[in-house]
């Protein structure tokens, strides 16, 4: 039987070969490119790209803006599909298959398309921007600043969140609040000592993933902003294109300290699971 195994496997390796080499061609490869060129400076091995990097306040404030608005669009989309998972869980099946599959297609809505809708609904003369100013509610918000980015990033955050959490909700049995019920405890007090440390873990991973997809995201802002907003995304793709000075190994530099972000973000995360682990 083990003779028989081992070819089994060689096979179910050979086939695994595709895949590795598009991982290796469009994945390691742009990787391994970035991190070569973010340390060369006209031919030389130099730090220099990092520290003019650390030393300028513009991009300083493009890891600012990007920070800022992919934290606040994480946590208003977590805390927003949290509500929206707990509630599809609970509503008949029909009703619930419709609501997931919307909420799949809603998820891919997302770039170019998703800043032209908000454009033609919130923009400076978007339908309900005309309704709610003849009506006195919107004051002073302008699509086209940080706010309307958060409003933008958020969007597109809540369904991908949902996606994520709902299959998480499965670990909560409704016999526990029955129980808790039972025994005097509040509905908020079962979700403060049951509920919510059971989705801790997905909630951290789910966090993790929204805070990175913001990140990374760079159609939906340019598509609104153009280049008139400081994101670390947009000084890439400037550094690139050329825009105004061609310098892809300081763009390779700016993607490496990302990069480098992402890692700590998902290294916390970690560290946070297991310390949840341990105290239970």
């Amino acid at each position: 039987m083990h003779r028989t195994l081992v070819p089994q496997r060689w096979r179910a390796a050979l086939l695994l070969i595709p895949m590795l080499v598009v991982v290796a061609l469009f994945s390691l490869a742009p990787t391994g490119w970035v991190l070569v060129n973010s340390v060369r400076v006209e031919d030389a091995w130099s730090l220099a790209n990092f520290i003019a990097i650390t030393g300028s306040s513009f991009y300083r404030q493009a890891f600012g803006n990007s920070l800022w608005i992919a934290t606040g669009s994480s946590v208003c989309g977590l805390l927003v599909a949290m509500v929206g998972a707990a509630s599809i869980r609970r509503v008949d099946g029909s009703v619930r298959d419709v609501t997931v599959a919307l909420t799949n297609m809603s998820s891919n809505l997302s770039g170019v398309p998703l800043a032209f809708a908000f454009i033609i609904i919130l923009g400076a003369n978007g339908a309900a921007t005309l309704l709610l100013r003849e009506w006195g509610w919107l004051g002073d918000f302008s699509l086209y600043s940080r706010a309307g980015l958060t409003l933008i990033y958020t969007y597109f955050q809540i369904p991908l969140a949902v996606l994520l959490l709902y299959p998480a909700f499965d670990a909560l049995d409704d016999d526990w609040q029955d129980s808790a019920a039972l025994l005097g405890a509040s509905a908020l007090r079962y979700w403060q000592l049951v509920g919510l440390p059971v989705l801790l873990p997905a909630m951290l991973g789910t966090f993790i993933l929204l805070f990175a997809n913001a990140m990374g995201a760079y159609a939906s802002a340019y598509a609104l902003m153009t280049s008139n907003y400081n994101l670390v995304t947009i000084r890439i793709a400037s550094l690139v294109a050329g825009d105004i000075f061609l310098e892809p190994q300081l763009a390779a530099a700016l993607a490496v300290l990302l990069i480098a972000l992402m890692i700590l973000m998902v290294t916390i995360n970690q560290w946070l699971l297991a310390r949840t682990h341990h105290g239970r």
